[in-house]
């Protein structure tokens, strides 16, 4: 039982419209003092229960019995703190009275549980069996009688009950009960099988089976309940033909976030019942945020083989258009432009392709520099019959496209347009974000700093995140240096940075370092200089940064993101397994706060081969 340092709980309790100020004595009688009402009753007992003060408890409990003798809930309370004051014959008196006047079955429970506690096996059996026995008399029975050895934890005998019940009225099923207490038991496959049965014939109830199923997943931590489960499915798909095994195949899969197998039964399903792509859409997205480009490729490239809408091919030249666009390569970018244009001549410039025109303006002036035309196309778009929140992604954009031409206030006003036409959404705490790092930019530190400070506060992690790193840039490089001499040139480099003039921004960070090696903003310049040069895939020199972070900056924030990203390149690109492991694991056991201890969790189970069957 719970204990707790004696302290004075001041309760306010509501008796008749007025307020009382309940505080339980320290010594003497625990009623003294108190107003004569249930409920301030209740919650005294309830907390000297809590406190483990079960001397005091009990005579709270006394009174509320007398008062509510019909209260089953008090009448359990009553009886566990005799239980737990060692009093088993007063317990048992009081049990054995309430059978005489109310003859519920499941008070034989109670009675067989207070004979194990005093290890009399024998007369607690007895008991067990009278109320078993009940059952047969009424299956209605079964469920407090059930409910009860559950409360006790005496699984075997809670099993027996319900088994009795359904086996008495077929009416009743109690599969999942059984399911779950057998797995409370040990009996991993046996549970795992029943509930799969028990979807399988009740799919109304699938969502419950799956959510359980996930409460499970998520405390695996050796792996052995996800490939357990993984055998039962891949039993049942190879058994039958039913598309149900499939669909459960491809969510256990997405659980996992194993995303290219999902794909192999979304296929499998796709072709059998070609009816929708809703699903195969849905995995798109999943695949896109869990940042596996090859999947998300693999599965848009399927539905366009597949695809007859318009609509639905124009969405998904717009998404493979997207994933060229974020790798695109120098020599790549006239064949983009015109794969671009081409879908914008066949679909026209209208409400439903805004998503098109805005990657349209978004290529040419991040990557084509032309400004003029892309601000044009965006202007001209505005005009357009649009909801607010398409308007308000054609804003954001030419509030990017303002900005990495320099015109800060032109783009503040559109940021602020954003976050005042979606006030609280999602969408205005994005909008507010890219307003304080265009204030950032352009140097007005003091008022990044304010809308940083508000942000790092949000819901969103990443921009909650985000703001918390420069927040604390601006903070540490101004207290350092108030003339904020760093601070203004890394903020210069950043820009350009977000201008994608990668290699400006690499000779501006170098400078940085050059010109300021012993201050704090060095370990924001090398996850900087990191970051550049994984995107021109220069992964030695990458991990040479990450290194120096891990090796000189420990104390700081970034270290956490030094080891991820170190270890996703010796994954991803250098195919070193043993380096990537001890990375993920520098995480895993040392930065179990980290936004990337979830993946870094996944990515290492996978190298450990936990995925195998």
């Amino acid at each position: 039982m719970k204990k707790i340092a004696r302290l004075l709980l001041l309760l306010t309790v509501s008796v008749w419209g007025q307020e009382y100020t309940v505080t339980p004595p320290i010594g003497g009688n625990p009623q003294a003092h108190m107003p004569q009402n249930n409920t301030a009753n209740e919650y005294l007992a309830q907390n000297y229960f809590d406190r483990g003060e079960f001397d005091k408890a009990v005579v709270m409990y006394d009174e509320l019995v007398k008062r509510q003798p019909n209260n089953y809930q008090f009448f359990q309370k009553q009886i566990a703190c005799y239980q737990q004051l060692k009093q088993f014959d007063k317990a048992e008196e009081v049990i054995q009275s309430r059978i005489t006047r109310l003859k519920y079955p499941n008070l034989y429970v109670e009675l067989g549980y207070n004979y194990q506690l005093q290890k009399q096996q024998d007369k607690a059996d007895k008991n067990y069996r009278i109320a078993l026995d009940k059952i047969k008399e009424n299956p209605n029975n079964v469920y407090t009688i059930a409910r009860d050895f559950e409360q006790k934890v005496l699984l075997a005998q809670a099993v027996e009950a319900y088994t009795l019940g359904q086996n008495l009225n077929p009416q009743i099923n109690f599969d999942y009960q059984i399911a779950l207490l057998q797995g409370q038991m040990g009996n991993i496959d046996f549970m795992i099988q029943s509930l799969l049965d028990y979807a399988f014939k009740n799919p109304s109830n699938l969502v419950l089976v799956q959510n359980q199923l996930n409460r499970f997943l998520a405390e695996d931590h050796t792996k052995v309940f996800a490939d357990t489960l993984r055998k039962s499915l891949l039993l049942k798909t190879q058994k039958t033909q039913e598309l149900f095994w499939n669909e459960f195949m491809s969510w256990f899969f997405i659980s996992q976030k194993e995303y290219g197998k999902a794909f192999i039964q979304e296929k499998a399903i796709y072709r059998r019942n070609p009816e929708s792509f809703n699903n195969l859409f849905n995995l798109v997205r999943l695949a896109s945020q869990d940042n596996d480009r090859e999947t998300e490729r693999a599965v848009l490239n399927f539905i366009l083989e597949h695809a007859t809408q318009s609509d639905v091919i124009l969405d998904v030249n717009y998404n493979l258009l997207q994933l060229d666009v974020e790798d695109a390569k120098k020599e790549e970018y006239l064949i983009i432009a015109d794969r671009i244009n081409k879908l914008l001549d066949a679909h026209g410039y209208t409400a439903s392709t805004v998503k098109l025109q805005i990657l349209k303006a978004h290529f040419e002036a991040f990557y084509l520099k032309q400004f003029p035309s892309a601000i044009q196309l965006l202007q001209k778009a505005l005009e357009l019959p649009l909801n607010t929140y398409a308007k308000a992604d054609v804003k954001l954009e030419l509030a990017d496209i303002l900005l990495i031409n320099e015109k800060f206030n032109q783009a503040i006003i559109y940021y602020a347009q954003v976050e005042s036409d979606l006030e609280n959404d999602a969408v205005a705490h994005e909008a507010n974000l890219k307003m304080a790092k265009a204030n950032y930019f352009k140097g007005d530190f003091e008022w990044a700093k304010k809308q940083f400070e508000v942000l790092k506060s949000t819901t969103s992690q990443l921009i909650a995140n985000d703001a918390l790193e420069l927040y604390l840039l601006i903070t540490d490089n101004t207290v350092e240096d108030s003339t904020q001499v760093a601070l203004k040139k890394f903020a210069r480099a950043d820009f350009l940075l977000f201008q994608n003039k990668n290699d400006d921004a690499l000779t501006a960070f170098k400078e940085i370092l050059a010109q300021h090696p012993s201050e704090s903003i060095t370990d924001d310049v090398l996850i900087k200089m990191a970051e550049i040069y994984e995107r021109k895939q220069l992964y030695p020199e990458a991990l040479g940064h990450y290194q120096q972070i891990i090796e000189k900056h420990n104390e700081e924030i970034f270290i956490d993101e030094a080891y991820f990203f170190s270890a996703e390149i010796y994954r991803k690109y250098l195919n070193d397994t043993d380096k990537a492991k001890a990375f993920y694991e520098k995480i895993l056991f040392n930065h179990p706060d980290s936004i990337y201890f979830v993946d870094a969790q996944l990515n290492y189970r996978k190298l450990r081969g936990d995925n195998n069957l």
